[in-house]
């Protein structure tokens, strides 16, 4: 038990560490991707410190305001296949207004999502965090757009994502009953980096 505490406070340390990378990859990770598969795009969502951040909370908050086990899909759902979606639209080209501002404010609204661990319906839930995850994905298609074996690189992203949120779900389903601080204060860095973000884009 002391080692399993010691791993989540560990990995809720790291969270709360993101606002020192503030500086690091919104959008666009500025690598450059000319022939590119299932692994590069399995390890894109890790490049970014934004998108990581998003992802793991979303499972978090999803984990702590689930009633019970089929509520806790609602919200990693919604933003797995809007991420999808919108890595499709950024894959053709297609100009989308603000992406980077957005992915900032994602990480400012899901971060506060899990300070209050406020409560909405599982629909709404997915349709809240599925409009911020369009502009995580468009930033990742804009990235692979021209590449060869950019459909692969897609699959990868969301497998990385899936499994993203569901380290947050697992953190927060240890969490949910025995401890409101970690949490909140996880959720706590996650706003404050999306703030600063925001701060820097103005």
């Amino acid at each position: 038990m002391r080692i399993h505490r010691s791993a989540l406070a560990a990995v809720l340390a790291a969270i709360a560490a993101l606002p020192l990378a503030a500086s690091a990859h919104v959008g666009v990770d500025g690598a450059a991707h000319h022939d590119i598969g299932f692994v590069q795009g399995f390890l894109h969502p890790f490049t970014g410190m934004d998108h990581l951040a998003a992802m793991v909370a979303v499972g978090l908050w999803s984990a702590l305001i689930a009633r019970g086990a089929r509520d806790v899909l609602w919200a990693p759902v919604g933003f797995a296949a809007m991420l999808l979606a919108g890595a499709l639209v950024g894959l053709a080209g297609v100009q989308v207004p603000a992406v980077e501002p957005m992915i900032a404010a994602s990480l400012l609204v899901i971060g506060l999502l899990v300070v209050t661990r406020l409560r909405l319906p599982g629909p709404v839930a997915a349709a809240v965090v599925g409009a911020f995850a369009v502009f995580h994905g468009v930033a990742h298609g804009y990235e692979l757009a021209g590449d060869h074996g950019a459909s692969w690189a897609i699959g990868g992203m969301v497998l990385a994502t899936a499994l993203l949120h569901a380290g947050g779900i697992a953190i927060g389903w240890a969490l949910r009953r025995r401890t409101a601080w970690l949490p909140r204060v996880a959720g706590a860095a996650v706003a404050l980096f999306g703030a600063t973000l925001l701060a820097q884009l103005a």
